[in-house]
């Protein structure tokens, strides 16, 4: 392991997310901070909160923002006017070549020319495709249709969208290999730029936890893996992280960010933010409810990082990474030294999970990534 002398904190540049809450209906599986939109007034109002929120949030920030991600809940709700307002307040502190996303429902743009976001300054779109079958659509609760998935994606590159993601779930209920491997085949079809691949799993607190459907069983979803990472690897998507898989040079910048564990700033309903301030990390959430925002947008509640957990919240997220990190991006990272992982990094080394010389997972080490963190909670 590669020491540093006198580590301290990263002053890197932070990211800037910013949350739109609503979405038509809420879906079974979602625990994500979303609501059923109720009035075309609270979208003005909301935009107002948004422009009071960032104006004051960016007041100090680094002028070199390297992304911004628009995600939800469903921003494609609001017209391309609403981001045309907020990007071109924030450009003065954005880079040149700033990587800037927008989340979108395809059950939302019958009636939007997604030409129109690009020009308001959108440059890479996320779209909920899910799955191309539509009892798992409708089992998902999903209000789009396999078509609307690739209505939606000619539109996007019609409209000169040169970066495009498609979301897909694997594991659905009721769903066999044979079906999960078709759904990924379809997505490649159309040939994105990345693909976010991901395994349904049942959050709590959502109405899958309420009333859980039946899910295929360990030997299913172990086959659906496999042939997926087969497909992808075959039709040259490289897999960089545990569900990302990328065309060379289509990663998403704001997502790796994350993962190597910068900061970033949170706008919005719920939305939450990390900020390296005074030597220490601290963490940061907006009001979850949009009407309790809307109503004080610059309340925000900051939590300092027990050094402790510091540790932990590194490894969630730089494990992801199937490259990892250097040791002295750790270091830098959290203003550690390596007496705060040594021990137990050296006894998941001599057990094969993960490597020598720097913060990754060995390949067998990959498979088992909660268990590895688990030594370090404990």
């Amino acid at each position: 392991m590669q020491s540093a002398a006198n580590p301290a904190l990263s002053e890197s540049p932070p990211a800037l997310y910013i949350h739109f809450p609503w979405c038509v209906k809420k879906c079974p599986y979602c625990d994500f901070n979303s609501h059923p939109i109720s009035s075309q007034a609270s979208k003005g109002r909301y935009l107002d909160a948004l422009q009071e929120d960032l104006a004051a949030s960016l007041a100090s920030a680094d002028p070199q923002l390297a992304s911004v991600f628009c995600g939800g809940g469903t921003p494609s709700l609001f017209g391309p006017d609403v981001f045309a307002t907020l990007l071109d307040e924030i450009k003065p502190w954005l880079a040149a070549d700033a990587e800037i996303t927008m989340e979108a429902n395809p059950g939302t743009l019958e009636h939007q020319d997604l030409g129109d976001y690009r020009r308001a300054g959108i440059n890479r779109l996320s779209l909920g495709a899910q799955s191309f079958n539509a009892l798992h659509l409708d089992a998902l609760g999903r209000i789009h249709s396999p078509g609307d998935i690739r209505t939606s994606f000619a539109s996007a590159r019609r409209g000169r969208f040169d970066n495009i993601n498609l979301d897909i779930m694997y594991a659905l209920p009721g769903q066999s290999p044979r079906q999960a491997e078709a759904d990924l085949s379809q997505a490649l079809e159309l040939e994105p730029d990345h693909i976010s691949w991901y395994q349904l799993t049942i959050e709590a607190k959502t109405e899958f936890a309420k009333r859980p459907p039946t899910l295929p069983n360990a030997s299913d979803v172990a086959e659906m893996e496999a042939r997926g990472l087969a497909l992808l690897a075959s039709r040259g998507y490289e897999r960089y992280e545990v569900s990302a898989f990328a065309r060379p040079d289509k990663q998403c910048l704001h997502n790796v960010n994350y993962w190597r564990f910068g900061d970033y700033l949170g706008a919005g309903a719920g939305a939450h933010g990390k900020l390296t301030q005074q030597g220490r990390i601290v963490r940061t959430r907006k009001a979850t409810q949009p009407r309790l925002y809307m109503n004080d947008p610059l309340e925000t509640i900051a939590e300092p990082v027990p050094a402790d957990q510091v540790v932990v919240e590194f490894m969630l997220n730089a494990l992801r990474l199937q490259q990892g990190v250097s040791f002295q991006e750790f270091f830098r990272r959290t203003g550690l030294d390596e007496s705060a992982i040594s021990p137990v990094w050296e006894s998941l080394a001599e057990d094969g999970l993960v490597e020598h010389h720097r913060i990754a997972t060995t390949p067998m080490g990959f498979a088992y990534i909660d268990g590895i963190i688990q030594r370090f909670l404990t």
